[in-house]
């Protein structure tokens, strides 16, 4: 049983350890083992569950301000739910919403986000099909808060890409999850980091860093699809949202039993976003994204997958940041000046209510 004195701080929402013990002390507690369908169930703590050939995702958003640099939290729930599903190699084909509205909040407001909503559904080709709509009194709640449930389904693209894993290792699951890692695999992450979690903590303080630092968010289904089908080799996937890069790396090592070395020098980061981190003392390493992926892959495919995804929109800064090692365990970062430096799963994210 709990500490009764003990309560919910917004460390228990802002990713990284607190948050991941919640999950699983509590949640999965009382929850786990009830999904007996599930191949992929609840307790895997991977982005989404699979049931049969339908991949399932619940994902909720409490933003705030809910308008910031580069996007609202009408664009980020859909833009989560898309990329949670992606990174299980589905295809996500419908969604529901449910709309919890703040007393006082304007029509006109409520309005912009609906149309970015169906903007990001249009890029995304996924549609709302179903949903519920409730309004509490004024309050602390920020305008709105919102949830996005979707299912997405296997693909051709997917098959292709498991068959070319299978062509350099064994593989026993048919999706590519968090503990799909070997010794060898590379690290590439498709763009910069950082730049949401700024973007948001921005909006918060009325902060400005001689630049306009938007958010990166952003739905990625099509780019994933389109590197399963074209040139495969995938085997794990994660949008580092909160608790950024350094909590999704930590949590596939956990999860694979394997220790990850990534390069301080191949990690895109924007000048102005890193300089800014300089200046309020944060590790752009621990600072959510919206609109970036982290991509586990066989070494013999991973330059072939890099070029391609150069060539993509969501794609053009992406790098190779590392491999996987069973030198160590845990993240370790080979630094500028040749050392090396652990990189810990951090407590939670930097900026609060960034998702």
């Amino acid at each position: 049983m709990s500490d009764k004195s003990e309560k919910i701080t917004m460390l228990h929402g802002a990713g990284g350890s607190v948050m991941h013990d919640l999950v699983k002390n509590y949640i999965v507690k009382y929850f786990g083992g009830l999904g007996n369908a599930a191949e992929v169930p609840l307790e895997a703590m991977d982005d989404a569950a699979v049931i049969g050939d339908i991949v399932f995702k619940s994902d909720s958003h409490a933003v705030k301000p809910i308008f910031f640099p580069g996007g609202d939290i009408g664009r980020m729930a859909i833009s989560g739910t898309v990329n949670d599903i992606s990174c299980l190699g589905a295809e996500p084909y419908a969604l529901a919403c449910g709309l919890i509205l703040e007393e006082g909040l304007t029509l006109s407001d409520l309005e912009k986000i609906l149309v970015s909503m169906r903007q990001t559904c249009i890029e995304a080709g996924v549609g709302i099909v179903t949903g519920d709509t409730k309004v509490v009194e004024k309050g602390s709640l920020g305008g709105c808060v919102m949830n996005v449930s979707g299912i997405g389904k296997r693909t051709s693209a997917l098959e292709s890409n498991l068959q070319v894993v299978r062509q350099y290792r064994e593989l026993k699951t048919r999706w590519t999850l968090d503990s799909n890692l070997t010794e060898g695999d590379k690290i590439i992450l498709s763009g910069t980091i950082g730049d949401h979690g700024l973007a948001v903590l921005s909006a918060q303080q009325g902060l400005t860093f001689g630049s306009k630092i938007l958010s990166d968010v952003k739905p990625l289904n099509h780019m994933v699809q389109a590197l399963l089908g074209t040139v495969g080799g995938v085997v794990a996937m994660k949008d580092p949202t909160r608790g950024g890069l350094a909590d999704a790396l930590n949590e596939w090592t956990e999860k694979s039993k394997i220790g990850i070395l990534v390069h301080e020098n191949k990690v895109p980061i924007r000048q102005d976003v890193q300089t800014a981190c300089e200046m309020l003392g944060l590790d752009p390493l621990e600072i959510g994204n919206e609109g970036k992926m982290i991509i586990g892959i066989v070494p013999e495919k991973a330059e072939e997958a890099l070029k391609f995804l150069k060539q993509t929109k969501e794609g053009k800064d992406a790098q190779i940041i590392g491999e996987t090692t069973t030198d160590f365990k845990g993240v370790a970062m080979q630094t500028l000046v040749g050392g090396k430096r652990i990189i810990a799963k951090p407590v939670g994210d930097p900026v609060p209510r960034i998702c």
